[in-house]
């Protein structure tokens, strides 16, 4: 069985050739990110490998399905970048990494909390031009303050773990509560409306759904405390970019760190930096000396690539064998 790959970078190259030597696939690599434009680099595949900037829409699915191709293995989480509705449509099979390590992701987000809090950005480069002035480097003791979590999964439970080791008071929201979960963390569930006023820090980790799709707008953030600090690591249109620059204008939240951006396909994994950056919103945001931008590296570590590479190559051979699949990924039958 021939698969494609796109979107590879070396890395991507590297973690698999470790899992895959003695697989019997036949395996080409391409830079290129699938779209309806390019589906013939899939010729002759029964399966393709794609990323979070891929694009599976109904259109890119039916070339593919007409191509022979059957399976849709992501190397990631998330998945709305794919139409489900249009691969049930097609026959097309699609399987996820649903968890690779919930510790990368959430000691990226403590990274983030943690430098804007204490200014560390600022500070590294104040001191590389040897200006050692304290002036605007103030921060706060996250001991004592209130962290407000969206979404209850592995990577927020990991969070938790870690912020109740600050000793922060840690209120959550999530569709399904646990309430065994909160009882035995030491937190408590409360309405979106309660977390925002409550919070001192926002951290999102709930996926993309029709529900989720720009959560943090003008509303939200009116409702949150002044200066609250805002966090995602999950996807870019969990907010929507224009309320919140506008919330940091009119210093209604007082840092901003951000690991995704809802226009991050044509820039994020890339070099750009030898073009001039036509996008307006996103050349505002990086202008915030209390915003942190990063290329959405969160799950950027050694543990969590090779585990990327052992669970895709796992559904994969699933599919080939004929098998339940494990990791299957079926439309909400609530936006189906």
């Amino acid at each position: 069985m021939k698969i494609t790959f796109f979107g590879v970078k070396p890395y991507d190259r590297e973690f698999f050739a470790q899992v895959s030597a003695a697989s019997p696939f036949e395996i080409c690599y391409h830079r290129s990110h699938l779209n309806a434009r390019n589906v013939a680099l899939a010729q002759g595949s029964e399966a393709v490998c794609i990323f979070v900037n891929d694009t599976a829409d109904a259109e890119t699915i039916r070339l593919l399905a007409d191509m022979g191709v059957r399976l849709i293995a992501l190397r990631c989480a998330g998945f709305n970048n794919v139409d489900l509705t249009a691969a049930v449509r097609y026959g097309v099979s699609v399987v996820r990494v649903p968890a690779y390590s919930p510790h990368a992701v959430a000691e990226h987000a403590v990274a983030l909390m943690l430098a804007l809090n204490r200014k560390i950005h600022r500070a590294y480069w104040r001191t590389r031009d040897g200006n050692f002035s304290l002036h605007g480097l103030l921060g706060f003791d996250m001991y004592g303050k209130t962290a407000g979590i969206v979404g209850i999964g592995k990577i927020a439970r990991e969070l938790i773990r870690i912020l109740k080791g600050f000793g922060m008071e840690v209120v959550a929201h999530d569709l399904h509560p646990d309430e065994q979960y909160a009882w035995n963390a030491g937190i408590s569930y409360v309405s979106l409306d309660e977390l925002y006023e409550r919070s001192d820090i926002i951290s999102l980790h709930c996926p993309l759904t029709d529900r989720t799709r720009y959560m943090i707008g003008d509303v939200a953030i009116a409702r949150m405390k002044p200066g609250v600090m805002l966090i995602n690591t999950g996807r870019g249109q969990l907010i929507h970019t224009e309320a919140l620059i506008d919330g940091l204008k009119e210093k209604k939240i007082g840092a901003a760190g951000l690991d995704v951006y809802e226009e991050e396909a044509a820039y994020f994994y890339e070099d750009t930096s030898d073009r001039i950056m036509d996008d307006d919103v996103l050349a505002r945001l990086l202008s915030f000396n209390n915003v942190i931008v990063t290329s959405h590296q969160a799950f950027f570590t050694r543990e969590a690539l090779l585990e990327i590479a052992r669970v895709t190559m796992q559904n994969i051979n699933e599919f080939y064998a004929g098998k339940e699949l494990t990791n299957r990924v079926c439309p909400d039958p609530v936006n189906a």
